[in-house]
């Protein structure tokens, strides 16, 4: 009987250990038996597991396949997203070019990345459009008048650049409808207000009626011109938006037989322009930022665009920044030369409002936008 319980025993023991054989053989997840030949991978698997340290360099190669720099790099061109209109910033000419102050800054992107200023897709956006733009990769940076915001710097997506356009909001009316340069926000109490949709400047305008406990009709248009066109068909008693456009849309289309008045005094809001960009693009990100910044310290040493070729070899700081000794630019994974193309080819920040801002009559000597060192606001870091 003993001997019977042991064969028994030994039976379940030998069948117990043959449906284990069966389960590692063959799983319900589709996983295969490990053979011999798999074995010996696995142990190689191991040993290569020990040299992770050699195998740093693919894993960067594969992490640079998603780099922005990289891509704009290997394409040749950069995608550059401006509003359809913005007189002094960004305006198509007879040649469908796109000319202004926020164009060039385009243009000097490509000259830091690419080294050619036309090496550039300029494109056209409304302000519903140009987020998307970014997000999808139809553009790979916005100089297109973009507000800096806490939402936008977040839950929108976006990152920002340095400030290259300090603005506010205004308001703008017609004389003939009993409003001057002495009127408030106040007096626009009843009025007819039209703005872009989608903006900032929606919102900021709503805000500051609420806040003054007064009435208005607020009619919001996609594109900027629409707001313009209904204005001076008085379809609008208000107009409101930047400053800068403000006075861009008087100088070039209040009609002969209209007086247009921009409201003086404080802007009803702060709009640091400036450019825009996804997020977690660091070294394209870099590319942009020090784009601006380069371009602002020329300024402090009064480089510009027809000088920059007597300071190159310059010592200390302006010489590294113009690709000499000490540059830095390589390490950014440009030329050493990118900012004196930069220079070169598009100018400095003052050569850019010359061209483009001056002729409006917005002033930079002692404004908001002019350099720390003549009271302005704009501070770069220093290039070492």
């Amino acid at each position: 009987m003993d001997n019977k319980n042991k064969l028994a025993k030994l039976l379940a023991l030998v069948f117990a250990f043959a449906l284990l054989a069966t389960a590692c053989g063959s799983s319900s997840d589709g996983d295969t038996a490990t053979t011999g030949d798999d074995a010996a991978q696995a142990d190689d698997s191991s040993d290569a597991a020990d040299d992770a340290t050699d195998d740093a360099e693919d894993d960067v190669e594969l992490t640079q396949g998603d780099d922005l720099l990289e891509q704009i790099q290997s394409r040749g061109e950069l995608n550059c997203g401006v509003s359809t209109v913005s007189i002094g910033f960004a305006v198509a000419d007879s040649n469908g070019i796109y000319q202004g102050f926020d164009s060039d800054f385009c243009r000097a992107t490509a000259a830091a990345i690419l080294g050619d200023q036309d090496a550039l897709n300029i494109v056209p956006l409304t302000a519903a459009e140009r987020f998307t733009a970014v997000q999808t990769g139809e553009v790979d940076v916005l100089h297109r008048n973009t507000t800096w915001t806490q939402s936008r710097d977040s839950d929108v997506g976006m990152d920002f650049g340095p400030t290259t356009y300090f603005d506010g909001q205004q308001l703008m009316a017609r004389v003939g409808d009993g409003f001057s340069s002495d009127s408030t926000v106040a007096d626009i109490d009843g009025a007819v207000v039209c703005t872009n949709a989608g903006t900032t400047t929606e919102k900021n305008i709503a805000e500051a009626a609420d806040l003054l406990g007064i009435e208005i009709t607020l009619n919001t248009f996609e594109d900027f011109d629409i707001v313009t066109q209904n204005f001076i068909d008085g379809g609008c008693d208000i107009i409101t938006t930047d400053g800068s456009g403000l006075v861009g849309r008087k100088a070039e289309q209040q009609p002969a037989d209209q007086e247009w008045a921009i409201f003086p005094g404080a802007p009803i809001s702060k709009e640091p322009l400036g450019p825009t960009y996804g997020q977690n693009q660091s070294r394209f990100a870099d590319a942009v930022n020090w784009t601006v910044f380069a371009m602002l310290i020329a300024d402090e040493y009064g480089v510009n665009q027809s000088n920059v070729d007597d300071f190159v070899g310059a010592d200390g700081e302006l010489g590294r920044l113009l690709g000499g000794d000490g540059e830095v630019q390589s390490a950014m994974g440009l030329a050493p030369d990118a900012f004196y193309q930069v220079i070169k080819q598009v100018g400095n920040y003052s050569d850019l409002w010359a061209r483009h801002l001056a002729p409006l009559g917005l002033k930079l000597e002692g404004s908001v936008n002019d350099l720390w060192t003549n009271g302005g606001l704009m501070y770069p870091p220093p290039a070492r």
